[in-house]
C-alpha cells in the first residue's frame, strides 16, 4: 500500500479537499461547502465528518492514511493547533488539530491557509527558484506568506502575513476587521465586486469586471485602474517590509492573468525608491496549493511523533 495525507483547506465559503501523496502529489480530490452560516460548531463537525471520509476514500483506494493536514484562515496558533480567530468561519480559539487528530487517530497538522499554500508554491510551484518568497492570496480576502529556504514563518502570534489589513486608503470601505480603507476591503475580489455595483448599479463578480474591462466596458475599465492603484500600493508595503526576490500572486483575482500582472508590474516599478523590484509571477499550483501545503506540515507533524 501507498501513504496517503488527508488535506483540508477550509475556507469561508468552501473546503477544499484532497489524499496528497509524500511526494506532493494529489491522488483524489474533493470540494464542500463551509456553511459558516450555521455557526461554528456546525464547521467544525462538517470538518471532522470530511476528514474522517477522506480516510475512508484512502483505504477503499489501497492507500495507507498517515497524517491529516488541516489549515484555516485568520489567526492561527500552528504550534498549538488552534484557530486563534477568523471572520469569515467564526472560528474562536478551536484545537482543530487535537480534534481532528483525535477522531481519526492519525498525527495531524493545523496550519494558517494562506501560509500553507504559500508553503507549496515556495517548495513545489513558481516559487521553487527563489529563497525569499512572498505568496500573495487575493481572492475573497487577501493575506501573504512570507517563506524563506522553504521555512514559512507564522510570527510570534501566528498572525503574520495579514497583508490584507494594511490600510490603503485611510477612513475608506469599511473591513470585516472593523477599521476602514483596508487593501482587503479596496481591493479583493469581493472588493471589486461591491465597487462595481456601487458604480455601476447592478451586480458582477470580481471575473466578469475583468471580463467587462477587455469589452470596452467604461465603469469596469475605471473600477479596476483603481484596484490596480490599491494593489500596488500594497505590495510595494510588503516589499519594503520584506524584501523579497518574489512575490507569487494566487487566489482568484490573480486568474485574470496578464490583465493583472502587466499592469501591477507597471504600477509597482512607478511606486519604488529604494527597494528593488521582486519579479512577479502567477501561482502554479492553483486552488491545490491549500491542500497541497497542508500535507507538506502534515508530513512534518507525522515525522516530528514517530
Amino acid at each position: 500500500m501507498s501513504d496517503a495525507v488527508v488535506a483540508l483547506d477550509v475556507g469561508g465559503t468552501g473546503i477544499k479537499c484532497a489524499l496528497v501523496s509524500g511526494g506532493g502529489e494529489v491522488l483524489h480530490t474533493e470540494r464542500h461547502a463551509t456553511g459558516a452560516a450555521r455557526g461554528p460548531a456546525a464547521v467544525v463537525e462538517t470538518i471532522l465528518d470530511l476528514a474522517s471520509g477522506l480516510a475512508g476514500k484512502a483505504r477503499a483506494d489501497g492507500l495507507t492514511p498517515v497524517a491529516v493536514g488541516l489549515t484555516a484562515p485568520g489567526v492561527v496558533d500552528e504550534a498549538a493547533g488552534v484557530a486563534v480567530w477568523s471572520a469569515n468561519v467564526g472560528f474562536r480559539d478551536v484545537p482543530l488539530r487535537d480534534l481532528v487528530s483525535a477522531r481519526l487517530g492519525l498525527p495531524a497538522a493545523l496550519g494558517h491557509d494562506v501560509r500553507a499554500g504559500g508553503l507549496a508554491e515556495a517548495r513545489l510551484g513558481s516559487g521553487r527558484d527563489f529563497r525569499h518568497v512572498l505568496f500573495v492570496a487575493i481572492g475573497t480576502g487577501i493575506a501573504a506568506a512570507h517563506v524563506v529556504d522553504g521555512r514559512g514563518f507564522a510570527g510570534a502570534h501566528g498572525a503574520a502575513g495579514e497583508l490584507g489589513h494594511i490600510v490603503v486608503r485611510p477612513g475608506g470601505t469599511p473591513c470585516g476587521c472593523g477599521a476602514r480603507g483596508c487593501l482587503e476591503a479596496e481591493a479583493s475580489a469581493a472588493g471589486v465586486s461591491r465597487r462595481y455595483e456601487a458604480a455601476a448599479g447592478r451586480q458582477a463578480t470580481a471575473a466578469e469586471v475583468v471580463g467587462l474591462v477587455a469589452a470596452g466596458d467604461a465603469v469596469a475599465i475605471q473600477v479596476w485602474a483603481e484596484t490596480i492603484e490599491v494593489l500596488a500600493d500594497g505590495l510595494v508595503t510588503a516589499q519594503t517590509l520584506y524584501d523579497t526576490e518574489a512575490m507569487v500572486l494566487g487566489g482568484g483575482l490573480a486568474e485574470a492573468g496578464g490583465a493583472l500582472l502587466d499592469p501591477l508590474r507597471v504600477a509597482i516599478r512607478a511606486r519604488l525608491r529604494f527597494q528593488r523590484e521582486p519579479v512577479l509571477v502567477h501561482a502554479a499550483l492553483g486552488d491545490e496549493a491549500g491542500c497541497i501545503g497542508a500535507a507538506l506540515l502534515a508530513l512534518g507533524a507525522q515525522v516530528t511523533r514517530r
